[in-house]
């Protein structure tokens, strides 16, 4: 039988792996290693809803799928507010109209940096993002490597490769573990990994709407006030009226409004 085995394609016997359903029961046993003294907590019950009457078990992975990725976001977020507010930036072109990181840096906070980078640059920061999330959601890609989609008994967290897949995609390397040191760590150090990265992302994602919480009210988080500058824009607002967009302004004017269901 090992024999069998082993004289298949690494593709097929990866494509034969079973499938690893989640539950809330999973997530109950889960908690206490991630978080002992809390343990598991839903003040929401978002665990018990049933998300496009898709059942507990894709309920759960999308979850936990989504937690992973926002705390990794946060965690780049977090460090890249820290490095933005004590004005550090690249010493060259932000892009080829001329504009430089320094003409950037000097616009104040990090919020507002990000408010005077040129329509364009938005609109290929978002253009990446829609990318980076259309690879990550092909179940084509996963199943060639082994994989489900987490919704379907996929690994949470888990992004494919896309370095030698049919995809366009520039960069010779991959999104995850570009250099491939984690394919040499063992399954335990993996978990273990898996475990940090979940409470790290978790305290990256306090720390990053603890800055902009502060900076939009000042004294919210009496922790930061003095610390971090205030900033009287819109702190999830994409794009600006500067952008000069189609319906940006609109939106922007719902908001002031009051037409929103939310305000800032």
């Amino acid at each position: 039988m090992f024999a069998a085995l082993a004289s298949q394609p690494l593709r097929q016997q990866l494509r034969s792996a079973e499938p690893r359903m989640e539950s809330i029961s999973d997530l109950e046993t889960l908690a206490p290693k991630l978080n002992p003294k809390v343990g598991f907590w839903d003040p929401l019950s978002l665990s018990s809803a049933n998300f496009w009457n898709s059942g507990e078990e894709a309920t759960v992975g999308w979850l936990r799928h989504a937690e992973i990725k926002h705390g990794r976001v946060a965690m780049f977020a977090f460090v890249g507010y820290c490095v933005q507010a004590n004005g550090i930036y690249w010493p060259w072109k932000e892009s080829l109209d001329g504009t430089t990181f320094a003409q950037i840096s000097a616009a104040g906070s990090p919020p507002e940096q990000f408010d005077a980078l040129p329509t364009l640059a938005k609109v290929q920061i978002l253009f990446a993002i829609s990318l980076f999330e259309l690879f990550g959601e092909r179940s084509d890609l996963m199943e060639e490597q082994g994989e489900k989609h987490y919704m379907q008994g996929g690994k949470p967290g888990f992004y494919p490769s896309i370095k030698n897949a049919n995809v366009p995609h520039p960069v010779p390397l991959d999104l995850y573990d570009p250099f491939g040191f984690a394919k040499k760590s063992t399954p335990e150090k993996k978990a273990r990994g898996l475990l940090s990265e979940i409470n790290n992302g978790r305290l990256a994602m306090l720390g990053i709407m603890g800055f902009l919480a502060e900076a939009k009210v000042p004294g919210s988080v009496p922790a930061l006030t003095g610390i971090v500058k205030p900033y009287a824009g819109e702190p999830m607002g994409f794009f600006t009226a500067a952008d000069k967009l189609p319906f940006v302004d609109a939106m922007a004017q719902w908001d002031t409004a009051g037409v929103l269901p939310f305000k800032y």
